[in-house]
């Protein structure tokens, strides 16, 4: 399992994208993505959300979020895109 770390604004955001990207081959056809870390974020966190599934999509794999927090899905549900994010 992937996870996110405590902290993913702006300032974070390429690094952690490459992180979760490098993680994607040793995860299966489905990659369990851990968000209960995350306490500290911005929208930048949604855009590595999106461009994690993205990429996972196109080796063939999906993304299972876990834990995501309430106050980042609301903001996924203000910009319109809370059904794009996979919550398990």
């Amino acid at each position: 399992m992937l996870s996110l770390p405590a902290e993913l604004t702006h300032v974070q955001a390429n690094a952690c994208l490459a992180q979760l990207a490098a993680g994607v081959k040793a995860e299966g056809a489905v990659v369990a993505l851990n968000a209960e870390p995350l306490q500290r974020f911005d929208s930048s966190a949604l855009a590595v959300l999106l461009e994690f599934q993205r990429r996972c999509a196109s080796v063939g794999k999906t993304v299972s979020v876990q834990g995501l927090p309430r106050q980042l899905l609301a903001l996924a549900t203000l910009y319109g895109i809370e059904g794009l994010i996979h919550s398990a």
